[in-house]
């Protein structure tokens, strides 16, 4: 799993390194079913504090896209069924995005044709590649 963390963006490095796992299972880089490494360790390895992990980690598991447990940590269990909570997220989360291309002048056919072409950059074969 590569997970690179840009210090100077205006997105929390926590919230970088929660969109990122979430990428990294969708294009298949991490599996359900896997751990992901120890708040430690990944604290270690991307050189932040253990807070900034530990708060990636539970907005994941808040997300359903993994559950902690005592002694495994991190697991991934993404890709069950969406559940109308999850689906509700997905929604309000999606809603500011929409209503700021459209304030932007973007039409219907345009965030409609964008929202299908980030869906096969993440979905495809040769995206994971």
């Amino acid at each position: 799993m590569f997970i690179m963390i840009e210090p100077t963006s205006s997105v929390p490095i926590y919230e970088q390194l929660t969109r990122q796992i979430i990428e990294g299972i969708v294009k298949g880089e991490i599996k359900v079913g896997d751990t992901l490494p120890s708040v430690r360790a990944m604290a270690a390895d991307l050189g932040v504090n253990m807070h900034t992990v530990n708060k990636s980690y539970k907005a994941l598991a808040e997300k359903g896209v993994v559950t902690i447990k005592a002694k495994s940590g991190a697991v991934v269990c993404a890709g069950d069924a969406l559940n109308e909570q999850q689906l509700l997220y997905l929604q309000q989360a999606l809603k500011p995005v929409l209503a700021e291309g459209i304030v932007l002048g973007a039409t219907e056919q345009q965030l409609e044709n964008m929202l299908q072409q980030l869906l096969r950059e993440l979905t495809t074969k040769e995206a994971m590649l």
